[in-house]
């Protein structure tokens, strides 16, 4: 997948942080640096790891850790709905973008395994 190939992908993580990082700035200062902190750099090591893929000539290790990035943020996401830190609605937003994100990783990592 060229960088072009790989610009949505891109493009939807830094749209979910658009969103999501003021969405945590809101969470109550009990919690906001805690889970908070952890959903934010989880967040940004996962636009991180993605962009680093879309520039790697080996994309795998940037490509596995940005898969693992996304495990983390959709248990983080579901937690900060638990503690009702995140409406129902807006749990429902990110964990959609999070599947989506989460397909199109796995098939870049699939279209660029050596064979």
């Amino acid at each position: 997948m060229s960088l072009a190939e790989s610009a949505p992908i891109i493009q939807k993580a830094y749209d979910l942080s658009l969103w999501l990082l003021p969405k945590v700035e809101r969470f109550p200062r009990t919690y906001r640096f805690t889970i908070g902190d952890r959903i934010t750099t989880t967040m940004l090591d996962l636009l991180t790891a993605l962009v680093e893929a879309a520039y790697a000539s080996k994309r795998e290790l940037p490509l596995e850790r940005a898969i693992r990035n996304l495990n983390s943020l959709r248990f983080l996401m579901r937690l900060s709905k638990d503690l009702k830190l995140l409406s129902m609605e807006s749990y429902g937003f990110s964990a959609g973008l999070i599947e989506e994100l989460g397909r199109m990783a796995g098939g870049w990592r699939k279209a660029s395994a050596p064979r």
